[in-house]
C-alpha cells in the first residue's frame, strides 16, 4: 500500500518556476543552500556514475561571465538583443548554479542516460530551491553551448557541457500561471 506525501504532490502538481530577470537579492547563504545542493545530487544516477558537477558562482565570477559573454557574442556574430540578453544572465544575478554533464566511460551506461541525469540534477535543484521557499529559474542560451565561454569561463574539460545554470533568489513577484498541455494530448494509455 503507498504512502502518500500530499504535500510532496501538490507542490509538484502547482510548481512554477520564476524568471530569473525578476529574482532579486537576498541569494541563499552557503548554509541556506547547501541543503538545495544535497538534494540535487540525489537525483537519478543509473550506475552511481555521478556524471555531473556543480559550480556556484556569485560576485565577481557572475560579472566575469557576463563580460565573457559580451566579448564571446561580439567575436562570434551574434545578435546584439541576444548578446545584451546573455550578458544580462550573468550580470544581474545574485547566485547561479552551474551544472556541468560530465560524462563517465561506462559499458554498461549510455551516455545519453548519463545526459538525462545531469538534467534531472537541474530539475531537482530547481525544485529544492522552490520547495525552499526561493525564486529559481533553469536558464542556458547560446553562451552555454560556446566551448571558448564554458572552457575559460568555468574551466569546463573537452568532454565537459553546461546541463543548466540554475539561478536563484529572492522571488520579486509571482509571475501569473500560464497554460500548461492539456494531458488528454500528451499521455496515451496501452494495455496490450
Amino acid at each position: 500500500m503507498p504512502n502518500p506525501n500530499p504535500a510532496a504532490l501538490d507542490f509538484l502538481l502547482t510548481r512554477r518556476s520564476r524568471p530569473a530577470k525578476t529574482l532579486i537579492a537576498p541569494a541563499p547563504t552557503k548554509d541556506e543552500l547547501d541543503p538545495l545542493l544535497e538534494a540535487a545530487l540525489r537525483s537519478p544516477d543509473h550506475g552511481k556514475l555521478e556524471p555531473w558537477r556543480l559550480i556556484v558562482l556569485q560576485g565577481d565570477a557572475l560579472m566575469r561571465l557576463a563580460n565573457l559573454a559580451e566579448a564571446r557574442g561580439e567575436a562570434l556574430g551574434i545578435d546584439p538583443d541576444k548578446i545584451v540578453k546573455a550578458h544580462a544572465q550573468f550580470a544581474n544575478a545574485d547566485l547561479a548554479v552551474a551544472v556541468i554533464e560530465a560524462p563517465v566511460i561506462s559499458e554498461k551506461v549510455p551516455e545519453i542516460e548519463q545526459t538525462y541525469s545531469a538534467g534531472a540534477v537541474c530539475l531537482q535543484l530547481l525544485n529544492a530551491a522552490l520547495a525552499a521557499g526561493w525564486g529559481a529559474n533553469w536558464l542556458s542560451g547560446w553562451a552555454s553551448h560556446d566551448r571558448d565561454f564554458v572552457q575559460k569561463g568555468l574551466g569546463l574539460a573537452p568532454h565537459e557541457k553546461i546541463a543548466g545554470f540554475i539561478h536563484i533568489g529572492t522571488e520579486r513577484a509571482a509571475p501569473p500561471e500560464r497554460p500548461r498541455p492539456d494531458m488528454k494530448d500528451k499521455v496515451t494509455w496501452q494495455s496490450t
